[in-house]
């Protein structure tokens, strides 16, 4: 049996121009230039340059008509007057726009550059390519050889099996740089170990370590590598010394410095007792409406009263319409963007005046809902200024979720950032005895001694957020 019923739900939908604005608000700096751009290139009515002066919609007679097809030029420009008089401006002391990066050779190009050397044939070239492209940024084969055996045998009917390919894939793995396309963290040490020459100190033992005893050390279990091996703390540390000088990810490095880099959304400096907060967008062009189209508009809607022939049908009408509300719409995000994030930026120094002031060691803890509340904007708005977003100041490049932090009780009942905190934790691990480190609970034991009030466990979140390991694995071997 079927039941009807109503009833009555309130609900709030964000228009076409909030989403909009909402998107920008969350791009950074280069990601807000291809945006430009691409809306540049899509709207005919978006130009870049100062808006030029226009005529007053007073100075036109205005004309009544009961016919349809006969509009006048106010109707299809809305709010005229505001539109052409309304730019995103950047400020005059911005620097000149970047140079571009250049062109670098990346880590796929410049083995396959090298594989011209092997000497391959048309078989051997088709795996050498695939082990290749397969390769992820850190320098590792991830795939299965059977994939690999099963892509070449559809794709180019080559009969061939995975010993095939594991017999160019070692030929690869002994390129530039040495343990590029290994499996493992093992297999990579290995072939770096195997092309050392044998009389390297420590070369033997290195080598029965990483072949028989990768488990222990990967556990820094020095003891019972020492009894199994029976080998003594110098032999040892020897071998452990040259398994420390190879590289675990081969792959890192084939980004260039110039490619590597953090354009920074905000500048901030001090000057006397203030300071000068800009918005980075030295290369922002400056928007307005096309002048060309709006006089092809008017001379087109000029003659009201001729023949109706002449005038723009209902989908002309339309189109133009779209295009200068899309125009006035994107215009008006990009300047309430910049009013938002300088906004956010402004209370976010105001609230760390210390640390911008004097640098590290002086930053207080701070939430989303502690901007949120002074600037009376919504919590998610500041989350998305603050993601992806950086600042440059008189002490670095920082990211504005630097700022935000939990606060950490003392005895003396003031909140600090744990920040601090996890700096602290950073200086005694550096500073402990690599013989002996010290354990979590020692780290809490110590922090209670300097008035910090702060959980086993929550210690060990900060550490692991520091990218420190547990005590064991930080043991080393140091001799007398």
């Amino acid at each position: 049996m079927l039941n009807l019923s109503q009833e009555l739900r309130l609900q709030q939908k964000l228009s076409p121009q909030q989403i909009q604005y909402i998107k920008l608000l969350q791009l950074p700096t280069l990601a807000l230039e291809q945006r430009i751009q691409q809306e540049l290139e899509a709207n005919p009515l978006l130009e870049e340059g100062a808006p030029d002066e226009i005529i007053s919609g007073s100075e036109e007679e205005s004309a009544e008509s009961s016919n349809e097809e006969e509009f006048d030029l106010e109707d299809l420009l809305p709010d005229v007057d505001d539109l052409y008089g309304y730019k995103a401006r950047v400020d005059d002391h911005q620097e000149d726009r970047e140079m571009p990066i250049t062109s670098a050779e990346s880590m796929t190009d410049y083995l396959r550059s090298q594989k011209g050397f092997l000497s391959l044939d048309r078989r051997d070239t088709l795996i050498a390519e695939q082990i290749i492209g397969s390769i992820d940024e850190d320098g590792y084969l991830r795939r299965e050889l059977a994939s690999i055996v099963d892509d070449i045998t559809f794709n180019y009917r080559e009969e061939l099996s995975e010993k095939d390919v594991l017999h160019v894939l070692r030929r690869i793995q002994r390129l530039d740089p040495p343990g590029i396309a290994a499996r493992s963290v093992q297999e990579c040490l290995l072939i770096q170990l195997e092309l050392m020459p044998e009389d390297t100190p420590g070369h033997a033992v290195a080598v029965r370590v990483i072949t028989q005893l990768f488990a222990a050390f990967s556990r820094r279990q020095y003891g019972r590598i020492k009894e199994r091996l029976n080998i003594d703390d110098v032999t040892l540390k020897s071998a452990i010394d040259l398994i420390q000088s190879c590289n675990p990810k081969p792959g890192e490095g084939a980004i260039t410095p110039q490619e590597n880099y953090v354009t920074p959304d905000f500048l901030v400096r001090k000057a006397d007792q203030s300071f000068v907060i800009q918005l980075n967008s030295g290369n922002f062009p400056t928007l307005s409406v096309s002048k060309p189209y709006r006089e092809m508009m008017e001379k087109m809607f000029a003659d009201k009263k001729s023949d109706s022939k002449k005038t723009p049908d209902a989908q002309t009408k339309q189109f133009l319409r779209s295009k200068l509300e899309s125009a006035k719409w994107f215009i008006d995000a990009v300047q309430q963007r910049r009013k938002t994030m300088l906004s956010v930026m402004r209370e976010i120094v105001s609230f760390q005046e210390a640390f911008f002031t004097y640098g590290e060691g002086y930053l207080r803890p701070l939430i989303l809902k502690d901007i949120a509340e002074r600037i009376s904007m919504d919590i998610s708005t500041i989350s998305r200024v603050v993601s992806g977003k950086y600042v440059q100041c008189d002490f670095g490049v920082y990211e504005l979720k630097y700022f935000f932090s939990e606060g950490v009780a003392t005895d003396a009942g003031i909140n600090v950032s744990n920040k601090e905190v996890k700096s602290i934790i950073a200086g005694m691990i550096e500073q402990e005895d690599k013989t002996n480190p010290l354990t979590d609970q020692e780290i809490t034991a110590n922090l209670k001694e300097k008035g910090y009030r702060i959980a086993r466990r929550t210690v060990s979140k900060y550490r692991m957020q520091l990218g420190m390991p547990v005590a064991r694995l930080r043991r080393e071997i140091v001799l007398t």
